[in-house]
């Protein structure tokens, strides 16, 4: 199970990234801001590896092929709204969420939790792996990551507005960057 905890880690560590752009700018924060990350997050790195292991080989080579680029797509655009929302005048009121956007959550779980859906596939082929069990740690791994990435962030003083919209905007066009990479690679 060390092995899978570790697997858990890694594929917590885009959702980390994620949580903690998103901690620096939901002012005014709220504790449950840093659930609903950890909820989201945690139950699609859960959740895909289960739905990898049952596509198996049937359709792993489509994940292959175009998991980086919805990856990439998804946390582009979303970083480049933050950007935009940011940079533009008066951008430094508006910038930042004032509630979380369920709907911009869900597209940061889904681009995050494509590697998994692929860790999924590779376990299909795996004798050795207890699936249920496995898939439980690693969402569990990266609920908690993700949970604390965003409390801590929430508490980084003199990161407000549109600093924060702009650090957040760059993270995220940045891991889309980085998995667009690592799939075409």
């Amino acid at each position: 199970m060390l092995e899978i905890f570790l697997i858990g880690v890694s594929l917590s560590m885009d959702a980390f990234a994620i949580s903690v752009a998103n901690g620096l700018t939901l002012r005014p924060f709220r504790l449950r801001y840093a659930l609903w990350m950890g909820l989201y997050f945690g139950f699609f790195q859960f959740a895909m590896p289960l739905l990898g292991c049952l596509l198996g080989s049937t359709v792993s080579h489509y994940v292959e092929r175009f998991g980086p680029y919805i990856s990439f797509f998804l946390l582009a655009f979303i970083g480049g709204k933050m950007l935009f929302d940011a940079l533009r005048p008066n951008g430094e009121e508006e910038a930042g969420m004032k509630t979380l956007s369920h709907k911009q959550l869900l597209a940061e779980a889904v681009a995050t939790s494509i590697d998994a859906l692929a860790v999924g596939v590779s376990f299909a082929f795996q004798e050795d792996v207890k699936l249920l069990p496995s898939c439980a740690l690693i969402g569990c791994t990266t609920f908690a990551i993700s949970f604390f990435g965003t409390l801590l962030a929430s508490r980084v003083p003199g990161v407000r507005g549109e600093k924060a919209g702009i650090i957040g905007g760059v993270v995220l066009i940045g891991i889309g960057i980085k998995l667009l990479a690592e799939g075409l690679l």
